[in-house]
């Protein structure tokens, strides 16, 4: 080959690939719900009188419904769809929870007295039917997954009857069911860690569905 043949052959230069995305949102997003759980769980058990349940409020926004929607954004960035709807439910429910309250303690909605009940009703109802449609839609998932959702849908629906009935016993086992499923929600949080740690993480169950 000659001088000038080798001039005019094309090179070809290969850029070296972008490494791949890594992370695990879990990290962040189940003890963000975990933390949220416990302070929702105490309040409705009496831990703090009832004219005082707004305490759990600042840890139920600053950090669980935050820290979920950064989790949400989190998981997004890495393609995980299921990681990033479930996380992003979650955040709605708690902003909205934290939204519905504050604004039902100063007026903002212009909701008549008697017609609080029926509005609160409204919300617990509406969040229900999603967590329960949610929890089908995890079957396919490890069944500890589907067993926080699960346990989401429980505390909804005594929240609705406790609500509609005045009933303290109901509201009362609606927060031990939170904090069975912030319970949950911590052992999940400590098999994600122990992964991020290089470890093998803990048993979470086989699926519900195949």
């Amino acid at each position: 080959m000659s001088t000038t043949q080798a001039e005019a052959s094309p090179v070809t230069i290969t850029e070296p690939a972008a490494p791949a995305a890594v992370g695990d949102p879990q990290v962040l997003g189940l003890p963000a719900f975990a933390v949220g759980s416990i302070a929702l769980g105490l309040a409705l058990v009496g831990y703090v009188p009832a004219a005082a349940a707004g305490s759990a409020l600042p840890i139920i926004f600053a950090m669980t419904g935050i820290g979920l929607l950064i989790s949400t954004v989190w998981a997004a960035m890495l393609g995980q769809t299921m990681v990033a709807t479930v996380f992003g439910l979650f955040s709605g429910f708690w902003l909205s929870y934290t939204v519905l309250i504050v604004g039902l303690n100063h007026a903002w909605w212009t909701i008549p007295i008697e017609n609080i009940s029926r509005s609160v009703q409204l919300f617990l109802i509406s969040w229900a039917v999603l967590m329960a449609a949610l929890t089908l839609a995890t079957m396919r998932l490890p069944v500890a997954y589907t067993a926080v959702v699960g346990l989401v849908t429980v505390a909804l629906v005594l929240l609705i009857f406790g609500t509609s009935e005045t009933s303290d016993t109901l509201n009362k086992a609606a927060g031990y069911v939170t904090l069975v499923f912030a319970a949950l929600g911590i052992y999940l949080f400590l098999g994600a860690a122990d992964a991020a740690a290089g470890g093998r993480g803990y048993p979470l169950g086989p699926p519900l569905r195949k």
